[in-house]
């Protein structure tokens, strides 16, 4: 622990890469950083740099040398806390892979890149923030600043948020993406697409060792996989899962890239015992819970891939909010009948389309906790700036927007990152690239959705690296046996959870609906699994969190 006037910067034990102290001028910085394109930036940088400083010292020489032009120009995975004077400066990196969190209690400040460590700030006298609760049943996640902990703020991706002695603070916007009108032809378009993703594997493979690849069988992780196969200097180690049974699967997809890419394949089977006695474990690893039933199995595949050896593991997360992907559909669809002239009526229509407990929230949440959020903010704020005409002109595009901005930041990457940290793992996502991400914006969108061909772009961008069973097949996604967990394996644990005396004692949600979810009432194809799944991670986590009433 380094004291520097008013700040105490130092290192905290638990999974994760950070380091620190760095100390540049009158600068210095802790954080977690990983660089894509450290060899230019040291070359930009010149002689004052270490040929071998760690990331974080180079990304803090960036800074101290051409402040948060330094920062925008660096291309990887960072959350930095820099000691400016009397200022505390928070970085996060552009698309959002590493957290950052911030809160003030007294007369001081405190960020983190663990919620749970700022959680146990013995200044900060803390609790339940019930509008999150509603964010997190609508979304599965939570989609701006807040958190569920009152008073404790996370720093959104792109930014810069410097926290003043006076217990101010202001927000810098390094990067946002840009639609820019691009004529060129599709050929074009797609020949520049295969260089930036070419480009974008090849900065995230480790040279000289083993690199793993989390491959499902869909375009997008088996593009990854055959441009690391082609890229990589040593056989690719690839990795699926199972949920055995009769539960439908992508393996024989999974099966045919692994084959065709030869890379060296395994499978991993998830029981649904091992999903319900690993879950607690693994929501309490995540700085807020992920409404997402294949947490345990990603936890699982990376202790898989740690076990072989590996350092470095792709995946193919990114495809979908960055290029256009079916859960695009209802919203286009609502477009094209909405007679609703409200500005907010898109938002509104965004919302619903999530499937979550968006219209259930009246007869889930409790009497008192209704009440309790009679003033909070609508939801639709969360997500309208984001809809509205603005930086992107066409509907697609502030859709693609919207998921990259949310989803993309807090369920996708950040899932990613905490489950592979702590199997002491780098994951890392190609197609979250931030010049990926750039092109994508430029790239029209009759291109992106062709027809009903979604991400048409890329897949054209790769369609000779594949075969075409793989790269024309329609999107199906991973089908997870959560109706069966929840009837099964983790039936005892769900009553107990939800209808105990901890829950009971919180008084969220309406005793009631819960059972009635439980007992599957009211619907000949019920949809209660994927709800139920959302209250008993919220309700793991809290109490994960020590959180009460």
């Amino acid at each position: 622990m380094s004291v520097i006037g008013r700040h105490a910067l130092g290192l905290l034990e638990g999974p994760g890469i950070a380091a620190g102290p760095f100390t540049v001028g009158a600068l210095t910085a802790v954080g977690e950083v990983t660089l894509f394109n450290a060899a230019p930036l040291r070359a930009r940088l010149g002689a004052d740099v270490s040929p071998d400083c760690a990331d974080g010292e180079l990304l803090l020489h960036c800074y101290a040398r051409f402040g948060l032009d330094g920062i925008a120009t660096a291309d990887g995975m960072f959350a930095l806390a820099i000691a400016d004077g009397t200022d505390l400066v928070l970085i996060r990196d552009h698309v959002g892979t590493r957290t950052l969190f911030h809160a003030r209690a007294g007369h001081g400040w405190a960020a983190s890149t663990s919620l749970r460590a700022l959680h146990r700030w013995p200044a900060l006298r803390t609790g339940l923030h019930l509008p999150a609760v509603r964010s997190f049943l609508t979304f599965a996640y939570l989609p701006g600043r807040e958190t569920l902990l009152r008073d404790i703020s996370e720093v959104l991706p792109g930014r810069c948020v410097r926290l003043h002695d006076d217990g101010s603070m202001t927000e810098e916007t390094y990067w946002e993406p840009i639609e820019i009108e691009d004529a060129r032809s599709a050929a074009d378009h797609a020949l520049a697409l295969r260089e930036l993703l070419e480009d974008a594997v090849a900065r995230r493979l480790p040279a000289g060792e083993p690199v793993g690849v989390l491959l499902s069988g869909g375009i997008d992780s088996s593009l990854v996989t055959a441009l690391a196969a082609k890229l990589h200097d040593q056989r690719v180690r690839s990795y699926s899962i199972s949920f055995g049974g009769a539960t439908p699967n992508e393996l024989a997809y999974s099966g045919l890239v692994a084959t065709h890419c030869n890379t060296e394949h395994r499978i991993l089977t998830v029981p649904g015992a091992t999903v319900a006695s690993r879950l607690a474990e693994t929501v309490s690893l995540l700085d807020c819970p992920v409404g997402d039933p294949l947490t345990v199995p990603n936890l699982m595949l990376a202790e898989a891939v740690a076990a072989d050896g590996i350092r470095v593991v792709l995946n193919g997360e990114g495809g979908d909010p960055v290029f256009g992907g079916p859960k695009n559909l209802p919203m286009l669809i609502f477009e094209l009948s909405r007679d609703d002239p409200a500005p907010d009526a898109r938002a509104s229509a965004y919302l619903d389309s999530y499937r979550k407990c968006y219209s259930d929230l009246p007869v889930l949440l409790s009497p008192d906790v209704l009440t309790a959020l009679t003033d909070a903010p609508p939801l639709t704020e969360l997500i309208a700036p984001y809809l509205r005409q603005g930086r992107m002109t066409g509907l697609l595009n502030q859709l693609l927007h919207t998921n990259l901005r949310t989803k993309g930041a807090h369920h996708i990457l950040t899932k990613v990152e905490r489950l592979t940290a702590a199997s002491g793992l780098e994951g890392r996502a190609p197609l979250f690239d931030r010049a990926v991400i750039d092109h994508a914006f430029r790239v029209p969108g009759r291109y992106k959705l062709a027809g009903t061909s979604e991400k048409w772009i890329l897949k054209q961008a790769v369609r000779d690296l594949l075969p075409a069973t793989i790269v024309d097949r329609p999107k199906s996604g991973m089908r997870v046996p959560v109706q069966q967990w929840l009837s099964g394996p983790l039936r005892e644990l769900g009553h107990d959870l939800l209808l105990g005396s901890s829950a009971r004692a919180r008084g969220l949600f309406r005793e009631d609906t819960i059972r009635s979810w439980l007992r599957g009432d009211g619907a000949l194809l019920p949809r209660q699994g994927g709800k139920l799944w959302l209250v008993l991670s919220l309700e793991l986590w809290l109490r994960s969190f020590d959180v009460g009433p």
